[in-house]
């Protein structure tokens, strides 16, 4: 698999970098005297030299002969220094923030390169939306490494999307410079089954000698997981047990142990490793959705890494887990995640093995940031104007849109309530008896049952689906939003049909994003034009944002934590028990439409 993302390919600068290694020529950057975490052999050597030209590395060891006049040189004397940083699975449209503001926020943390699963973008915008992404990408030294996205809708009939992905679509973007791979294959059902969309898929993609990313969050290790790995499926981060894991990679398959901002599942799950005797080869650290207030208040892949050492983890080992691993596992590990002759320049500097904070970034061997700020300029991001208009709902939102009309003339009715659980992407069915006031079915404030509707909001087709919803906390009020995963219609919820109608309009208006109001006043407004998913804001800005909406959360009576990741997850129509589109609740045991009243 050709890398696109290194200064420049290896096949161009082979003889500069053995004459530079010889010392018949001299290096750009010679770094002297580290102590190297070795990743190839897990060990740390002393007194390390590392000689770098034309973005790779020519030497390891003793560079003294590397030096000459115009050679720059850094003095790591008691310093470690290790492979960048890789995480192999995220969404940057979960921070809410652009590719490069992403980039920036993360470069400082010692993350060199990225994989990134563009499908949100790509379930607004379509396949445009994807390469608008790789091309904000540009704008920074980042490797922001795309997969093509290969379930748009996540699971077909069940909602309505701004786009759809088939295999000719996918086809053409295995073609695309910035694409090295297909977004997680949520459709592990229809993959298991035989399903011949979802086949010519993957066809496609190893067709192109691309990798097959996945998605398989249920228990069945046996057959279900076989036929699953059988199709050319090599990694997946959705584990939630140990033995998950530990089948995964028995298996031959990368465990992506996922710790991001709301799903944190890595502390139980790295016991696969922690409490067996195994090889860890298949063993990697990823974000997948990771926050602004985690960006600037926690790091990322400095962050992941210093959890899985506080629960035990070798440190060398941690590392190993978001460099050679994570490039081993998109057969990119001839081109980076080791400092080895001939790789990529990508490095970090750090002070304390055991709690790693990175002092120095470097990218193809050009030093882009140092004690947390980036020492290089991130251009503005500059999106084409078809991703600033996507709020097309097709008709004016009043309260009577939210009305829930009762069965029968009952004063009392049995409803389907979707009862979240915190902290976990899975959520509960509920029975519930529900009080009825001049034939409409009322929230119930008391008990924590809100109503929750969603809006289709890309092709104007006038559906929405209805029902309610436990767990939040809420008093009052409403709140909205069109980060609503995986279609992301606007999704609205609250204890009133007026607060909720003026919830919705503030989104229209704005063109997307998330809101909450109470008793007709707009408490706070975190604005997303991008596709109704991103902003151009610094990180820094983004949590501001999002603090001050999570304060009028908490107003309103919601404790739990990250409430908006966590409701922009009731539309996700392939994760247990039950969920809602803009086409009506869905039982995703069975994967078939519900009736609100059983």
């Amino acid at each position: 698999m050709r890398n696109r993302f290194c200064k420049k390919p290896l096949y161009e600068v082979t003889r500069t970098l053995a004459k530079v290694a010889a010392g018949a020529e001299k290096a750009q950057l010679v770094i002297r005297n580290a102590k190297l975490v070795n990743v190839c052999t897990a060990e740390i050597q002393e007194g390390v030299d590392v000689a770098v030209s034309e973005g790779r590395i020519a030497l390891v060891g003793d560079g003294a002969h590397c030096i000459g006049e115009k050679t720059a040189v850094i003095d790591a004397s008691g310093q470690y220094i290790a492979p960048g940083f890789i995480d192999a699975h995220t969404h940057v449209e979960c921070s809410m923030i652009s590719v490069g503001e992403f980039a920036r926020a993360v470069i400082p943390h010692g993350t060199t390169c990225i994989f990134m699963d563009p499908h949100e973008i790509c379930n607004v915008c379509g396949p445009e939306g994807v390469k608008a992404m790789i091309g904000d990408a540009k704008r920074s030294p980042l490797k922001a490494v795309s997969n093509a996205p290969s379930c748009v809708p996540a699971v077909a009939g069940f909602e309505d999307t701004g786009s759809e992905i088939g295999p000719e679509e996918v086809r053409d973007m295995m073609t695309w410079d910035g694409i090295m791979g297909l977004g997680e294959m949520m459709s592990f059902q229809n993959v298991i089954d035989g399903d011949i969309r979802m086949h010519c898929e993957l066809a496609e993609t190893l067709r192109a000698d691309q990798v097959i990313t996945g998605h398989y969050p249920v228990p069945d290790t046996g057959a279900g997981l076989n036929a699953y790995i059988a199709s050319g499926v090599r990694c997946c981060h959705e584990s939630t047990r140990a033995e998950d894991v530990l089948e995964k990679m028995r298996h031959g398959m990368y465990a992506l142990m996922r710790y991001g901002s709301v799903w944190q599942e890595m502390p139980a799950i790295i016991h696969a490793i922690l409490d067996n005797q195994i090889d860890d080869r298949f063993a990697c650290l990823v974000s997948d959705d990771i926050q602004p207030a985690t960006l600037t208040g926690d790091g990322h892949m400095d962050h992941i890494v210093r959890r899985a050492v506080r629960e035990g983890v070798d440190p060398v080992k941690a590392i190993q887990y978001v460099t050679m691993n994570p490039a081993a596992c998109f057969r990119m590990d001839h081109e980076m995640g080791s400092i080895t002759p001939g790789k990529c320049a990508d490095l970090v500097f750090f002070n304390d093995l055991n709690n790693i904070r990175i002092t120095r970034t470097i990218i193809d061997g050009n030093i882009v940031a140092e004690q947390g700020k980036m020492t290089v300029p991130v251009e503005k991001a500059d999106y084409p104007a078809f991703a600033y208009n996507t709020m097309h709902v097709g008709y004016s939102i009043t309260p009577d849109c939210f009305g829930i009309a009762a069965p029968g003339g009952k004063e009392r009715v049995k409803t389907r309530v979707i009862e979240i659980i915190p902290d976990h992407l899975e959520n509960h069915e509920r029975l519930i008896d529900l009080n009825v006031r001049n034939g409409w079915v009322e929230a119930d404030p008391v008990n924590d049952i809100m109503k929750v509707t969603v809006f289709e909001r890309h092709h104007e087709t006038g559906t929405r689906g209805y029902g309610f919803l436990k767990g939040l906390g809420f008093r009052k009020g409403a709140v909205a939003q069109t980060v609503a995963h995986d279609a992301h219609n606007m999704i609205v919820a609250g204890m009133n049909d007026e607060d909720m109608a003026c919830a919705a309009n503030a989104l229209i208006e704005c063109g997307g994003g998330l809101c909450a109001v109470a008793d007709g006043t707009l408490l706070a407004l975190v604005p997303l034009p991008v596709a109704g998913l991103m902003s151009d804001v610094s990180a820094e800005r983004m949590d501001g944002l999002l603090q001050k909406l999570g304060d009028a959360w908490k107003e309103m009576g919601c404790a739990i934590r990250s409430p908006f990741m966590t409701m922009a997850y009731i539309s996700l129509a392939c994760v247990p028990e039950l969920r809602l589109t803009n086409r009506g609740l869905v039982d995703c045991r069975t994967f078939r439409f519900t009736d609100l009243f059983p």
